[in-house]
């Protein structure tokens, strides 16, 4: 017990640091129509997207590693909508709409599939 709330408590300390170094220091733009922001909110949900893939991998069970791709799949339409700002193109946001209506689809058949009824 002591030793999973050491891991939380280093987990939670990492993530604070990580995410204290995105914000304070200037990062520079991957490429050039990028303002600072867009380039933190990128950097910020390539931070979330890696402890979500890395939740996928080493989730204790079938239920953690659904949530995790349920949140996998909410970032992905964040950053389609990170896309479409600098862009100014709307399909992103089409794009965004239909992953979110995908994945509301798939985790509602995850859902019933684990609660042992079929599909």
């Amino acid at each position: 017990m002591k030793i999973a709330r050491l891991r939380w408590y280093l987990g939670f300390l990492a993530l604070s640091a990580a995410l204290v170094f995105i914000i304070m220091y200037p990062i520079s733009s991957l490429l050039q129509w990028q303002s600072d922001f867009l380039s933190r909110c990128f950097f910020i949900i390539m931070l979330s997207f890696a402890i979500c893939l890395f939740r996928l991998f080493i989730g204790p069970d079938a239920l953690g590693r659904a949530v995790a791709m349920n949140a996998a799949g909410l970032l992905i339409v964040g950053f389609c909508a990170i896309l479409s700002i600098p862009t100014g193109r709307s399909w992103y946001i089409d794009i965004a709409i239909a992953w979110a209506l995908q994945s509301f689809i798939g985790s509602l058949a995850l859902a019933k599939y684990l609660d042992g009824k079929g599909i």
